[in-house]
């Protein structure tokens, strides 16, 4: 376990909020996912209502209402136009974060503390204002609820991961002590005792109670009242963060109004709200949710009636809505997703790489089909095959390199052609290039496709584990004295989408021309919970990594390269480097921006060596808007905003 890290033992949480990121974002990509709902068809193309925006893009449902439970990627949209954070982040622009709820804010001791200065105009979307005691409760209640959002996001920074592993127990750092000292019942030490006490404050939460106050007011804790519109966020005792507003910045640090989650169960350690994660919480951004269908199929927002940035000079993020209703349909069909944008009966679609070109010729206006496709290009995360070095044949170095050699990194990028264009990008992870300084800092070169190498390599594994392969031609390599080596299976996530199955089946081919024979496995999502170990977790995994936020090091690089995230908390490879185990319990609170950047070269050159992972193609996001529709905004860590969107014309 790292002394600050960012994940924890036990990793069910991480696990669980990578693991449905990794699902999600798959899905969105590169799936033709089906579903059973169907839009009205019409023979011409309609009449426009302005009024009304028709989002069909997202091909899955959420997974909750609530932004203290929901982590997958398609709650983005949603989560970013009803709720709000004191920061949230500049737009397209994830590097840089502007005030929101608060109106500014200073960072001190050093990446520390945090202090925000609340707009004293905000409110919820209900009238009521928000304040610094909404900030307590909304940030405690996201932490002690235990779920995958509050504890991945959290864990190392607002509270303690060794005392998270032990008691299972998520407790904001200092509240314990904040507790005992106001009230003077005897909490110190008694976790259990002090999420007892804590729930029961959230779940009758009276800020005006004297108790309260001053629990919230005691100065050693994670969030601390300075007052009606002034509070501060301090991280662990000597945990220095330069990341933490980009942390902040997603819907694990909105600010939900007490009131109606008091009103509807209260706050439970370690529990989800049942009634929040089926309607929502009251928030304060442009939108409300206006209504709910079965199973989320069709979600409908309305204009916040009360919003509170009317009237008032905001950051982008925090600008008015300008179309008064969203309908967003989840889990429709491919064929529906394909024939209502094409009919204009929607403005926000997506179809897989394979079907772009179906989409651009069955546009109802051919004259603009070729604008209809916007493409952001590639975003933070990686695609890999994973090569687990603790079981064999993978834990033998010369086999990995074997297979780095043996893939044809080329052809599979071509798969992701479409009309000249590639959509998606080859890199050599673990982080991505869309962090400069910090991708490759030594320009390491990519695996080279070489059959001889490859072959080389092979020979060399064969005689240290005693086994051999022949090759297309007859010849035996390796250790003709023992065993043949059996076939090896790559395990991937079902339903395969047809992108992925073209990728595995070219690696197959590719592998075959060393002799290795392979079996393409697909698996529900469920059976990779049980990958907790480094036996119980396939020689070879085909999967992904998404950071929840954008720090390359704590967010991409320890958790692929670092035991102990070893599994689905990341490092499926479960590769073990003492020197990079020290390394990352300083690197991630290095401040020093060159100092941090030169470790993470030696961290490279280590990885590049170890050879733990085969990295695949990443895709590019894209979506296909209407020509008509303005200000379409992505961020690739809460999704695309609904309020900057707007009818050009008609």
């Amino acid at each position: 376990m790292k002394k600050h890290g960012f994940s924890i033992s036990p990793k069910t949480e991480r696990a669980i909020s990578k693991t449905l990121a990794i699902v999600i974002v798959l899905v969105i990509i590169i799936a033709a996912a089906g579903a059973y709902f169907f839009l009205v068809h019409k023979t011409s193309t309609p009449t426009l209502n302005t009024s009304t925006l028709t989002d069909i893009a997202q091909v899955a449902a959420p997974d909750s209402l609530d932004p203290a439970t929901g982590f997958y990627t398609q709650d983005g949209p949603l989560f970013t136009a009803v709720y709000q954070e004191l920061v949230e982040f500049n737009g397209s622009d994830y590097h840089s974060v502007v005030p929101v709820l608060a109106q500014n804010f200073t960072e001190e001791n050093d990446y520390n503390s945090f202090v925000f200065n609340m707009r004293p105009y905000a409110t919820f979307s209900n009238g009521m204002p928000v304040n610094a005691s909404d900030v307590w409760f909304s940030l405690y209640r996201t932490i002690l609820m235990g779920q995958g959002v509050g504890v991945s996001n959290y864990v190392g920074l607002l509270f303690n991961s060794t005392q998270y592993s032990i008691y299972g127990i998520a407790l904001p750092w200092g509240v314990c002590d904040a507790i005992q000292n106001v009230t003077g019942i005897h909490t110190e030490g008694n976790v259990n005792l002090t999420a007892k006490i804590l729930s029961q404050i959230l779940s009758n939460f009276n800020p005006s109670n004297s108790t309260i106050m001053k629990i919230m007011e005691y100065p050693d804790q994670a969030v601390v009242v300075l007052g009606n519109d002034k509070v501060e966020v301090n991280l662990l005792p000597g945990v220095h963060y330069k990341f933490f507003l980009t942390d902040m910045a997603a819907w694990w640090g909105a600010i939900v109004y007490p009131g109606y989650i008091d009103a509807h169960g209260g706050v439970q350690y370690n529990q989800q709200n049942d009634y929040v994660n089926l309607h929502g919480a009251i928030g304060s951004g442009p939108y409300v949710i206006s209504s709910v269908q079965t199973g989320f199929s069709t979600i409908t927002l309305k204009a916040n009636p009360n919003y509170w940035g009317n009237g008032h000079n905001v950051p982008a993020p925090a600008q008015p809505a300008k179309i008064p209703n969203i309908v967003i349909y989840y889990g429709l069909s491919h064929t529906d997703r394909l024939e209502e944008f094409d009919k204009n009966q929607a403005q926000i679609s997506y179809v897989s790489v394979p079907s772009i070109t179906q989409m651009e010729s069955g546009y109802y206006n051919s004259s603009a089909s070729s604008s209809i496709l916007d493409n952001l290009g590639v975003t933070p995360g990686v695609f890999y095959i994973s090569m687990n070095e603790q079981v064999f044949p993978t834990n033998i170095t010369d086999f990995r390199l074997a297979l780095e050699h043996a893939v044809n990194y080329t052809a599979l990028l071509d798969l992701y052609s479409s009309n000249g264009q590639i959509l998606a990008k080859e890199f050599l992870g673990p982080i991505s290039p869309t962090f400069p300084g910090y991708y490759n800092p030594n320009n390491l070169p990519m695996y080279s496709y070489n059959i001889n190498e490859a072959i080389h390599y092979l020979q060399m594994a064969g005689e240290q584990g005693h086994f051999y392969v022949t090759l297309p031609n007859g010849t035996k390599i390796g250790d003709t004295s023992g065993s043949a080596l059996p076939t090896l299976d790559i395990y991937t996530l079902s339903p395969v989408p047809e992108i992925t199955q073209e990728e595995l089946t070219l690696v197959k081919t590719e592998l075959s021309q060393i002799g290795i024979s392979v079996s393409i496995q697909a698996v529900a999502a469920s059976v990779t919970d049980n990958w907790d170990s480094a036996s119980s977790t396939p020689a070879l995994v085909q999967l992904g990594w998404v950071p929840d936020w954008p720090d390359p090091v704590a967010q991409q690089l320890i958790p692929l390269t670092d035991i102990n995230d070893g599994g689905l908390s990341g490092d499926l490879a479960w590769m073990n480097v003492s020197t990079l185990t020290q390394m990352y319990t300083t690197l991630p609170f290095i401040t020093n921006t060159t100092e941090q950047e030169h470790l993470v070269g030696v961290a490279y050159n280590i990885t590049y060596n170890n050879a733990p992972y085969i990295w695949l193609p990443y895709p590019s996001t894209y979506y296909f808007v209407q020509p008509y529709i303005g200000g379409f905004t992505y961020n690739p860590y809460v999704g695309y905003f609904y309020n900057m969107m707007y009818y050009k014309y008609s």
